[in-house]
């Protein structure tokens, strides 16, 4: 037997001298359903703080909920596992930013990360600025940059602006709920943005700049909210790296508190049976809306229910959980 371990060894051996490679271990992915509220470091791209995410909790399945660009930093909710069904509800929500605007100069992209294409004299006060801003409040019409990450022909805007290519852009709707001005001193200024989704900050601030009579571009965002989510309850990359896996863990929040917005409807344990295998139920009393949050009477979420025309309510979204 001792003989026949060692020839066994000897083969192993030289089988990774011949391919010269390492034996490699497959990574075990785990099963992890909740939202992870992350404070997206400056220089990350939303793609690359999720893939980190997803591989800091070894998750199975994730997904993130609108784009930051990188040189915006901030709220940025995580879906991992059964949470990815309903990231949709939270990249629809409203959100907030704090940016900071140089009034005089603009750049390619609109931001910082540009070079500068021109620059203009600024003879601006604080109060001028403050009516400037507040032209913009209330639903407004924006022309998306050429950088972004809009398609065109199956291609994202910024490779034909990053190859000179200019690409004409229809104008769309956005809704601006609010704007504050935090601080202003000549040519510097940050305020305080509440805006529906879509809403470009870079744009914002070109316009609000070329209202003023001058050039503009964004110099620093950051998001602070959205969906209900606030900057508080975020975490950085470098705090959950430093946590075992049971305090990354606890961080998660409810899959359910993506769409906390939408009314809650309980149904018994039989009906939740049936509601489980995809089938409509019927539920007493008076349905709040057409769609809604679907939970077992022992407290266990289930999903997203609608009503039907028979008075019925049956699953749009089930969760395994």
């Amino acid at each position: 037997m001792k003989q026949c371990h060692l020839q066994t060894v000897l083969q192993i051996n030289l089988q990774i001298t011949k391919t010269n490679k390492p034996l490699q271990f497959k990574r075990v992915k785990r099963s992890v359903n909740g939202i992870l509220l992350l404070d997206k470091p400056l220089g990350y791209s939303s793609n690359q703080a999720l893939q980190k995410v997803k591989w800091i909790f070894q998750a199975a399945k994730a997904g993130h909920t609108g784009t930051l660009d990188p040189l915006a930093t901030g709220l940025l909710p995580i879906c991992l596992g059964e949470a990815t069904k309903f990231a949709q509800h939270v990249t629809n929500a409203d959100k907030t930013y704090i940016a900071n605007i140089r009034l005089g100069v603009k750049t390619t992209t609109g931001d910082a990360e540009g070079e500068v294409i021109s620059t203009s004299l600024v003879d601006v006060n604080e109060m001028q600025f403050e009516q400037a801003c507040q032209q913009f409040v209330g639903e407004i019409s924006q022309v998306p940059p050429m950088y972004s990450a809009l398609k065109h022909e199956g291609k994202p805007l910024y490779e034909y602006a990053r190859a000179g290519v200019e690409i004409e852009r229809p104008a769309r709707n956005v809704t601006i709920q609010q704007i504050t001005v935090n601080a202003f001193s000549g040519s510097e200024a940050v305020i305080t943005v509440t805006c529906s989704k879509g809403t470009y900050i870079r744009t914002l601030a070109e316009d609000i700049g070329a209202t003023l009579g001058c050039d503009a571009h964004l110099t620093g965002l950051r998001r602070t909210e959205t969906a209900g989510y606030v900057m508080t309850q975020a975490i950085t990359i470098e705090a959950l790296e430093a946590l075992s896996i049971e305090e990354r863990d606890a961080l998660l929040l409810p899959v359910d508190s993506a769409i906390s917005t939408l009314p809650k409807v309980i149904i018994s344990a039989d009906s939740a049976f049936y509601f489980r295998q995809g089938q409509a139920v019927w539920q007493a009393g008076q349905i709040p809306e057409s769609e809604f949050r679907v939970y077992e009477e022992d407290g266990l979420f289930l999903g997203i229910g609608r009503l039907l025309d028979d008075g019925k309510i049956t699953p749009k979204r089930l969760v395994n959980l």
